[in-house]
């Protein structure tokens, strides 16, 4: 486990914080496809807090993308490096997800974000802001839609319908389950949508949330329990 402290320079304020996404948000590439589902590796990134105790745990999990056995894994845990805000969350999770990537001893290929890309108010959800620093594909499918608006899609797995905000399309309301509650694909970094909903297919075969997000929630709690104890 990476033990990470807060970046010199990172953002104390809500106006350096939105400061930082106006200009990264310009480095965002939105017309690659990205890798192909089922190919290579493919890695989960996840968080959890103790904020009485103020630590924040990350995980990365490395899947390979064509039996979703797991291939390697990373663990890191630091400070809880800004305050609650919505819309800004990215701040208090990246720089432990970093040193979790970091520490992996494998490339990890796509990553999957338990959050938003494009799908996010200023257009610079966690998975934007991951692939811009670190250049990597990356795509964020989310638990709930956030503020955007969307139809319900129709029951059976693989229907969407798109998450919207006025008229533009920022993602998309995808049923990964038969009749089951949709989760929220967006874009993070060279990516498109379409290929994006057809990763988070891929890696739902029997849940509703993707096998990325699954075993990396697991082991962020798992680390943070750890760190907890050491703090306590």
């Amino acid at each position: 486990m990476t033990t990470v402290g807060i970046p010199a320079g990172w953002p104390a304020t809500e106006e350096q914080a939105r400061a930082v996404q106006d200009a990264l948000r310009q480095r965002v590439v939105l017309d690659e496809p990205g890798p192909p589902p089922g190919t290579g590796q493919v890695t989960g990134v996840d968080v959890a807090y103790d904020d009485e105790r103020d630590v924040v745990a990350a995980a990365a999990v490395v899947l390979d993308a064509a039996s979703l056995d797991v291939v390697a894994e990373a663990t890191a845990v630091g400070r809880i490096s800004f305050p609650y805000v919505p819309g800004l969350l990215a701040f208090r999770e990246i720089p432990t997800v970093l040193a979790a990537l970091d520490a992996l001893p494998c490339p990890p290929g796509l990553v999957v974000c338990d959050g938003y890309g494009l799908a996010h108010p200023r257009r610079f959800g966690l998975a934007s802001h991951l692939g811009v620093l670190t250049g990597l594909p990356t795509i964020g499918v989310a638990k709930n839609p956030f503020t955007f608006a969307h139809d319900n899609p129709p029951a059976p797995r693989g229907s969407w319908s798109p998450l919207l905000a006025g008229d533009e399309e920022v993602g998309r309301a995808l049923r990964t389950r038969d009749g089951v509650k949709p989760v929220f694909v967006s874009v993070g970094h060279r990516v498109s949508l379409g290929n994006a909903c057809a990763h988070t297919l891929a890696l739902t075969p029997a849940y509703r949330l993707p096998e990325t997000t699954r075993r990396a929630d697991a082991l962020c709690r798992a680390a943070l329990r750890e760190a907890s104890g050491r703090h306590a």
